[in-house]
């Protein structure tokens, strides 16, 4: 996991895992909240954003917006914004005014947020899904700031993450 070298993990074995982490962590989002999500392709950004989608309570289908670059949804508590950033430099994220979106009254999750790092508010939550198996997956969760490492301390003590580990 590139320039994060401590982190939380969970371990993923099959899609409903995924789902399960996305529901623990939503229970914790406050408006303005930030996810930034990377991992290789068909690691499961997109699973995992349509996970947050469902525990937001969503009533559309939440898919890639890779073509859009973002789609705004309406949860029960507070509007989605997912974004897809494969195809755009940090540059073209500035102009299109994609940050205002992290101040906002919503959750903004990142698919590939590395590319548009400088950009992301100090204080997120880096994602990074790592390809484990066929099915399998692990989480690795980076907090930045102090709402999000308490976030994570609170997920750890619920069992649902564990222990800070350091990457190789």
């Amino acid at each position: 996991m590139d320039n994060k070298p401590v982190s939380y993990h969970f371990d993923s074995e099959k899609e409903e895992d995924t789902y399960r982490l996305a529901r623990e962590l939503t229970r914790l989002f406050v408006p303005g909240t930030v996810i930034g999500l990377d991992g290789d392709l068909g690691a499961g950004k997109t699973t995992f954003s349509k996970a947050v989608g469902q525990a937001l309570e969503v009533q559309e289908t939440v898919n890639s917006p890779t073509f859009t670059i973002i789609k705004e949804y309406e949860g029960r508590t507070m509007p989605f914004y997912h974004m897809d950033v494969y195809r755009i430099t940090q540059e073209e994220a500035e102009d299109m005014g994609l940050d205002d979106y992290f101040y906002g009254d919503g959750v903004t999750l990142v698919e590939w947020a590395s590319i548009i790092g400088g950009i992301l508010p100090e204080e997120h939550l880096s994602v990074y899904i790592e390809n484990t198996g066929w099915t399998a997956r692990r989480f690795h969760l980076a907090p930045a700031g102090a709402i999000y490492e308490k976030w994570c301390s609170v997920l750890k003590e619920q069992g649902t993450i564990h222990d800070k580990c350091i990457e190789a």
